[in-house]
C-alpha cells in the first residue's frame, strides 16, 4: 500500500526527531571525548614525577623479590581482573572487542581468572561468554566521578589481596587513537615483581643532582606504590571513556547519514506523490472543461 501524502509527512517529521536527537548525542559525544583525553594528557607529569620518586627508591636500595616471586611455580597465582566497557549501548562493537580480547587473554594465563566488569553491557557479554564477574560497577558519567570509582577498585582489589595472598592484578580496556578507532589492551599491575623495579632503578634522572628519599623509605614506597596504581587505574577508566565516545560519535555520524538518505527519499517521493496529485487535478479539470463543451467556446 503506498503512503499518503500525510502519512510521509508524518514520516518527515520523526525522521527530522530523530536527527535532531542524533546531532545533540554527537554534540555530546565529542565534548566527553575532549575533557578525558585531557584528564589523560593531565595525568602525564604527574605519572612521571611519581615513577621519579619510585626511581630513586630503587636506586638507593636494591630491588627485593616480592613473596609473590618466592612463591614460583609452587604456588599458582589467584588472577584478578578489571575490565572496562560501557554501561549504555549505540557504542558500536566497543563491548565485544574489549570482552573477547579479555576472555582470550586471561584464557592464556594459568589458573581461573575471577573478573570486576566495570559497565552493565560488558558485564553481560562476559556472563554470555562464561566468565561470570564477582563485581559489577558503574561507569563514570563525568572527570570528577572517576576518581571515587578508582578508590572503590582499589579497596575492592586490596581486600581480595588480603584474602587470597598471591594474587596477580590486571587491568583491560580500550585505549582510543587517531581517526575515532580504538584498540583493546592490558596491563598486568600486580605483583611489582624484580624486574619491573629494576626498570624503574634504571630511569635516568633529568638532573646532574641524583636524588635521596627523605624520612622511612618503607612509608615513602608504600605511598608511591599506591599512587602508581591509582593513576594507572584512572588512566585506564579516562581512556576507555574517551574509546566509548568516539565509538559512539562514529555511530551517531553513521546514523546520521542514514537518517539524511531516508530524508531525502521520503522528501523526494513527497514531492513525486504531490506533482502526482497536482498533475491528476489538472487532468480533471480539463476533462471537465472538455465535457462541459469548453473547446467549443474558444
Amino acid at each position: 500500500m503506498s503512503d499518503t501524502s500525510e502519512t510521509l509527512r508524518r514520516k518527515i517529521a520523526s525522521a527530522g526527531d530523530l536527527q535532531s536527537v542524533v546531532r545533540t548525542m554527537k554534540a555530546l559525544a565529542a565534548s566527553s571525548i575532549g575533557q578525558y583525553e585531557k584528564s589523560v594528557r593531565s595525568l602525564a607529569d604527574y605519572y612521571r614525577a611519581v615513577e621519579l620518586g619510585l626511581s630513586a627508591c630503587f636506586r638507593e636500595h636494591r630491588p627485593v623479590s616480592t613473596a609473590d616471586e618466592h612463591a614460583g611455580s609452587a604456588k599458582t597465582h589467584a588472577i584478578r581482573a578489571i575490565v572496562f566497557g560501557s554501561d549504555q549501548g549505540l557504542v558500536g562493537q566497543f563491548n565485544d572487542v574489549i570482552a573477547d580480547y579479555a576472555i582470550q587473554a586471561l584464557a592464556a594465563l594459568p589458573g581461573k581468572a575471577q573478573v570486576w566488569a566495570v559497565g552493565e553491557r560488558v558485564h553481560a557479554r562476559l556472563a554470555e561468554a562464561g566468565v561470570a564477574p564477582i563485581g559489577l560497577f558503574a561507569v563514570p558519567n563525568s572527570v570528577q566521578a572517576i576518581a571515587p570509582l578508582v578508590a572503590q577498585l582499589q579497596i575492592e582489589s586490596e581486600t581480595q589481596r588480603h584474602a587470597s595472598g598471591n594474587t596477580s592484578l590486571w587491568v583491560f580496556h580500550n585505549r582510543p587513537k587517531a581517526g575515532a578507532l580504538y584498540d583493546p589492551v592490558s596491563q598486568r599491575l600486580l605483583p611489582l615483581d624484580t624486574q619491573w623495579q629494576r626498570n624503574l632503578a634504571n630511569i635516568g634522572w633529568p638532573s646532574g643532582n641524583l636524588p635521596e628519599v627523605m624520612g622511612p623509605r618503607t612509608r615513602t614506597l608504600r605511598a608511591l606504590i599506591r599512587e602508581y596504581l591509582f593513576i594507572s587505574l584512572f588512566r585506564a577508566c579516562a581512556e576507555s571513556l574517551a574509546s566509548e565516545n568516539a565509538s559512539r560519535l562514529a555511530a551517531m555520524q553513521r546514523a546520521d547519514k542514514n537518517i539524511n538518505d531516508l530524508l531525502n527519499s521520503l522528501h523526494g517521493e513527497f514531492n513525486q506523490l504531490r506533482q502526482s496529485s497536482i498533475d491528476e487535478e489538472l487532468f480533471d479539470v480539463i476533462s471537465g472543461f472538455d465535457a462541459l463543451g469548453g473547446s467549443d467556446l474558444l
